[in-house]
């Protein structure tokens, strides 16, 4: 199948993210996408109040990327931000199009580096996997990729692909830290993971304002063994790849740290 990674930049007014999410949609479409993948927070990048924007799963600005989706015939995996617990919100992950319809909210919490993300967003409680086209999706955002569990979780789920949505912060590391992240996770869970986050605002003259993580850019697709099939810089652009899981079973033949893997209640003491 081929996939499309849409490294946007975002700003703080969902309806012109939505002409974004139009404009690399049909994009991907023309270069022979089946998928396209968005990045965390599409619907409104951090550093903006994300309670005055937070929409259910069947709002309008989700309902606005379901008729996308469906009249441009592409399944659509974006950021956006749903009502959650307390006052919070969600931070969730929306997949739709031709026979695909699917949410996850964000496990792993980014409370770190200085930032911290529970004091406005609730946390998920559940891996989501969905299929497309006889191949099975799992979905991550973010902080999600420092923890290998979602990802083998995923994986033993039926995920031969997993998809990791992200709005990095930048910091000292921080860009070496993301692409070392993504190709650990494909070997850890022998899937190939397709990482799409957002540009670097500073790419386009975007000063940073605040140190909410407004991204780094370096989407990336990476292979069950660890090497990068394709890369994005820092700006914002478009990226295809074509993923064939057939090679699955021979990958895991070879590496097959999920069939060796074994769980641990603690360490001895």
């Amino acid at each position: 199948m081929r996939l499309a990674l849409a490294q946007i930049i975002s700003g703080g007014k969902p309806a012109e993210n939505l002409a974004l999410v139009r404009r690399y949609s049909e994009d991907a479409k023309a270069r022979g996408a089946e998928l396209v993948i968005f990045p965390e927070a599409t619907m409104c990048a951090f550093g903006n109040p994300l309670a005055e924007v937070v929409e259910p799963i069947d709002g309008p600005w989700a309902t606005a990327v379901r008729a996308m989706a469906s009249e441009i015939g592409i399944t659509i995996v974006a950021g956006m931000f749903t009502p959650g617990n307390g006052g919070r919100v969600r931070n969730t992950l929306l997949a739709t199009g031709p026979d695909v319809e699917a949410s996850y909210d964000k496990i792993h919490l980014f409370d770190a580096f200085g930032f911290s993300e529970s004091d406005s967003v609730d946390a998920g409680t559940e891996p989501v996997v969905f299929r497309r086209g006889g191949i099975t999706f799992g979905l991550a955002t973010c902080y999600d990729v420092r923890f290998p569990a979602l990802f083998t979780a995923n994986a033993a789920a039926g995920a031969q692909v997993n998809i990791v949505c992200a709005s990095w912060g930048a910091g000292e590391g921080k860009l070496e830290q993301w692409e070392l992240l993504c190709r650990a996770r494909a070997l850890d869970s022998t899937t190939f993971v397709v990482a799409c986050g957002q540009g670097d605002p500073a790419s386009v003259g975007i000063a940073a304002t605040s140190s909410a993580p407004t991204g780094v850019g370096a989407s990336a697709a990476v292979s069950p063994l660890g090497s990068v099939l394709v890369s994005l810089g820092a700006e914002p652009g478009l990226a295809v790849v074509d993923v064939d899981v057939s090679i699955l079973d021979e990958v895991r033949a070879k590496l097959p740290v999920l069939a060796n893997a074994r769980t641990f209640e603690h360490a001895k003491r």
